[in-house]
């Protein structure tokens, strides 16, 4: 009765990981914190062009102290 049962775990076992395969996720490639740093840098210098929003615009001269300019 072992046997049989060692034998039968072992082909479920190996149809288990061939269906695992087969299976994709919805999931996203992960991408390392390095890596998306990197994207984002190349993103930025690539399209500086884009206008601003008022929003923005309006969040850089509120950060900005009238002491800083030289």
């Amino acid at each position: 009765m072992n046997r049989k049962k060692k034998v039968k775990q072992t082909l479920l076992k190996k149809a288990k990981k061939a269906n695992a395969k087969l299976r994709h996720s919805n999931k996203p490639k992960y991408i390392s914190k390095a890596d998306r740093a990197l994207l984002e840098q190349t993103e930025a210098s690539e399209s500086p062009s884009q206008p601003e929003g008022p929003n923005e615009v309006a969040s850089k001269v509120a950060s900005e102290e009238p002491g800083d300019k030289a």
